[in-house]
C-alpha cells in the first residue's frame, strides 16, 4: 500500500512538473508577445522623436536590446568555466538572426531593404563576421582581440548615428511614402517612448529565459541528448526577442526596424557578446575546430547571402524568406545527424 501511494506521488510529481513546464512555455511566449509589441511601438515613436530613421533605431537601440539574452549567457558561461558555449552562442544566433528571423520577417510582409543598406550597414555585418574568423583561426579569441571587437562596434555605432544626424534622418526609406512633418513631440511622451522600450526589453529577457527554461526541461523528459538541446532550443531561445520582434515589426510596416534590429544584432553579438566575453574570460574565447570549418563559414554565408537577396527589386520576397528558412532547417538537420 504505501508503495502503491509513494507510486502515485511520484506520478503526481511528474504530472505536475509537466503542466510547470508547459505554463513556463506559455508564459515564455506571452511575455515574448508582448515585450516585442512594446518595444517595437517605443522604438518607432522614439525614432520620429529624435528625428533618426527607424533603421538607426533597429541597428542602434533595438538590437543591443534584443540581444542582451546572449549577452548575459555568453558572460555567464565564461565566468562560469564555459567560455567555449558563448562561441557556439553567438555564431549560432548570428546564423539563426539572418536565416530565420528575416526569413520570417520577409514570409509575413516581403521586407524592402533600404540602398544605404547595401551600401554600406550590410558589407559591415560582412566585414564584421570575416573578421571574427580571422581572429580565431589560432583556436582563441584573445583579450586583446575581444578589446578591438569591442571598439570597432562602438567606432560603427557612433559613426551611424553621426551620419544619420548629418543626413538629417527623416528621409523616407526606399519603398516607403515621404512621411508628414511631425510638430515636436513633448519630453513627457520620449519618457513614455523611452519607458515601453525598457519595460518592452525587460519582457523580452523573462520571456526567452521562461521559454528556455521549460523548453529544454521537456526535451531533457522526452530524453532528447544536451547537445540537440544547446543547438536547437538554446540557440533559438537566445534569438527569440530578435525573432519576435523583426517578425512584429514587419508586420506592422516597420521595416527599418526588422532589417536593422538584425543586422545590429549580429554586429552587437560579434564586437560586444563575443568582444566582452574575449576580455571577460581568463583565458579569452576558446574556438573549436569544427566551428571553424563549419558554423563560422556557414554564419558568413549567411551574410553574404542577403547582398544578392536583397538587391532583387530592393526586397527580400516571400519566396526567398522561405528558401531562407529551409536553409536553416538543413544546416540544423545535419548539425543534430553529425552530433
Amino acid at each position: 500500500g504505501a508503495a502503491g501511494r509513494r507510486a502515485g506521488g511520484d506520478g503526481g510529481w511528474e504530472h505536475r512538473r509537466v503542466l510547470v513546464d508547459i505554463a513556463l512555455l506559455l508564459g515564455g511566449l506571452v511575455a515574448l508577445t508582448v515585450g516585442g509589441e512594446w518595444l517595437v511601438r517605443g522604438a518607432s515613436r522614439l525614432a520620429r522623436a529624435l528625428g533618426v530613421s527607424p533603421l538607426v533605431v533597429g541597428l542602434t537601440v533595438v538590437s543591443m536590446a534584443t540581444s542582451a539574452p546572449e549577452l548575459a549567457v555568453s558572460i555567464g558561461a565564461a565566468l562560469s568555466g564555459a567560455a567555449p558555449l558563448a562561441v557556439g552562442n553567438v555564431v549560432g544566433s548570428n546564423t539563426v538572426n539572418v536565416l530565420v528571423v528575416l526569413g520570417l520577417a520577409a514570409v509575413v510582409a516581403p521586407v524592402p531593404v533600404q540602398r544605404s543598406v547595401l551600401r554600406t550597414d550590410l558589407p559591415v555585418v560582412v566585414g564584421f563576421s570575416v573578421l571574427f574568423l580571422l581572429l580565431a583561426l589560432d583556436q582563441r579569441v584573445g583579450t586583446v582581440d575581444g578589446a578591438v571587437l569591442v571598439a570597432l562596434l562602438a567606432a560603427y555605432v557612433t559613426w551611424t548615428v553621426r551620419r544619420e544626424r548629418r543626413s538629417g534622418g527623416d528621409g523616407p526609406a526606399d519603398g516607403e511614402l515621404t512621411p508628414e512633418p511631425r510638430p515636436r513631440p513633448a519630453a513627457r511622451a520620449v519618457l513614455r517612448d523611452l519607458a515601453l522600450v525598457v519595460v518592452g526589453t525587460g519582457s523580452l529577457v523573462l520571456g526567452a529565459e521562461l521559454l528556455v527554461r521549460g523548453a529544454t526541461s521537456i526535451a531533457a523528459e522526452l530524453g532528447v541528448s544536451e547537445l540537440a538541446i544547446g543547438l536547437t532550443v538554446v540557440a533559438v531561445g537566445t534569438s527569440l526577442p530578435e525573432v519576435v520582434t523583426s517578425v512584429l515589426a514587419a508586420a506592422r510596416g516597420e521595416h527599418g526596424i526588422a532589417v536593422g534590429n538584425v543586422l545590429g544584432s549580429n554586429l552587437f553579438n560579434i564586437g560586444a557578446v563575443a568582444g566582452l566575453t574575449a576580455v571577460v574570460a581568463p583565458d579569452g574565447l576558446p574556438v573549436t575546430v569544427p566551428s571553424l570549418q563549419l558554423d563560422l563559414p556557414v554564419m558568413i554565408a549567411a551574410a553574404v547571402l542577403l547582398l544578392p537577396l536583397a538587391r532583387t527589386g530592393g526586397r527580400i520576397t516571400r519566396l526567398e524568406g522561405s528558401l531562407m528558412l529551409l536553409a536553416w532547417a538543413g544546416y540544423t538537420t545535419y548539425l543534430l545527424a553529425w552530433a
